[in-house]
């Protein structure tokens, strides 16, 4: 269960150029261990440099085990991979699934978290995926994103979290023995004054715990609730939480994507737009690049940042971790961070912006209310297959390396393992 642990130190991290530095950085001076896990890994430049960084720890004799999302990251060459293995990195594949004409079957309860453990001393929680897209040199298309480096007591947690995934997900080979029992006991002294919760969302005790976090959060603000999430279609809960905080005065911001990296992002969540605006709430585009990032701030002194964010599938079906932290500083920093978007690189929506109302826009209005009230139900109709962990064998990549021809379906050849 989430617990309150004091004596951390965040970090922020604000998009790609802060980020992967230290996070590289961090991992190719591990001792001991490394554990990650994203939803994208890409073989770009920020691929290979994690790869470069993981291959200088494993040859210092660390133990690293890398999880990635069989959906999010399918491309990944048989030289990518074979060459990790052949280091000694364990590679997991979550939920790789059967594939029906090419095509992915298991659509849903993907691992969308984006966490990195090294030494039991540096945690790494956000949004930000190991890809070249989270650069601004990358264009107009690069993401706006956060994250945050953990150091503390805490980061044990998470340690431990992720341990229990892998052991859940998956069997080692008989013969290899783990060193998780050797780190797994440690606990890092204190390095600050913050308190802080490691929440995660998954599909069977914690379905809902990082949205109740935030309506716990949202129901004790007093001043101010700002709010940076991508992909905006919340719960009708936490929906009502946010006019209820604007009705009693609040000042209740949100920062949502104004040039999405997907259309169909922007135009649901402008169908709750006249019911936020009504209720007082401020609703701020991002119109510099596609927002990615999944952040709040609550009266300076309440702030979290992770992976998850306010819309169906992070709420009601993927795997997600987010870190909630009571720090004045911390709070006060991110909220600056935020500010600044809204002053330089967002348009504020007005009433006055919206289509005149009608007969269809009052008609479209109950149904996506309605919508927001049951959807979290009726997301447990969905298929509940039980996902995998799939692990690459070091005899795997002695046979990926000379049957190229076998392509990427090579890396999936591995032991079946336990429900994840």
């Amino acid at each position: 269960m989430s617990r309150w642990i004091s004596g951390n130190r965040f970090a922020l991290l604000e998009n790609g150029e802060e980020f992967f530095p230290r996070v590289f950085e961090c991992i190719a001076a591990a001792e001991h261990e490394v554990l990650l896990e994203t939803f994208i890994l890409f073989e770009d430049k920020v691929g290979k440099g994690l790869h470069a960084a993981l291959l200088k720890a494993a040859q210092r004799g660390a133990q690293i085990d890398m999880t990635i999302d069989g959906f999010g990251s399918p491309d990944l060459s048989v030289e990518f991979i074979s060459s990790l293995i052949q280091a000694g990195v364990r590679v997991h594949v979550f939920d790789p699934g059967p594939k029906l004409w090419g095509w992915r079957t298991n659509l849903f309860r993907r691992m969308h978290r984006k966490l990195v453990v090294v030494d039991c001393e540096h945690a790494f929680v956000g949004g930000i995926n190991f890809s070249a897209d989270h650069l601004a040199d990358f264009g107009p298309g690069a993401k706006q994103d956060y994250a945050v480096e953990v150091q503390g007591p805490i980061v044990a947690d998470i340690q431990q979290f992720m341990h229990r995934a892998l052991a859940a997900g998956q069997r080692l080979p008989a013969g290899e023995r783990s060193l998780a029992s050797r780190w797994e006991g440690r606990v890092p002294g204190p390095a600050g004054d913050s308190a802080a919760l490691f929440v995660t969302r998954d599909n069977r005790k914690h379905t809902n715990d990082i949205e109740r976090h935030y309506r716990i959060a949202i129901r004790a603000a007093r001043s101010r609730v700002v709010i940076a999430n991508a992909y905006f279609f919340p719960g009708y809960r936490l929906l009502r939480e946010m006019c209820r905080a604007a009705r009693r005065g609040v000042d209740v911001r949100l920062i949502l994507q104004g040039q999405p990296d997907m259309p169909i992002v922007k135009t649901a969540a402008s169908l709750l737009y006249r019911h936020l605006l009504d209720a007082g709430v401020k609703i701020y585009e991002y119109c510099d690049r596609p927002l990615h990032g999944k952040v709040a701030v609550s009266d300076g002194k309440w702030a979290t940042v992770g992976s998850s964010n306010l819309d169906p599938l992070s709420l009601s079906l993927n795997l997600e971790a987010n870190v909630i932290i009571k720090d004045k500083g911390f709070a006060q920093l991110l909220n600056e961070r935020l500010d600044q978007l809204m002053q330089h690189s967002c348009k504020q929506v007005q009433r006055g912006d919206l289509p005149a109302a009608s007969w269809w826009s009052a008609v479209r209005s109950f149904l996506v209310f309605h919508m927001l009230r049951r959807y979290a139900a009726w997301a447990g109709w969905l298929p509940a297959h039980a996902p995998r962990l799939t692990l690459a064998l070091s005899a795997t990549a002695t046979a990926l390396t000379t049957e190229k021809s076998a392509g990427a379906d090579q890396v999936n050849q591995v032991n079946r393992a336990d429900p994840a």
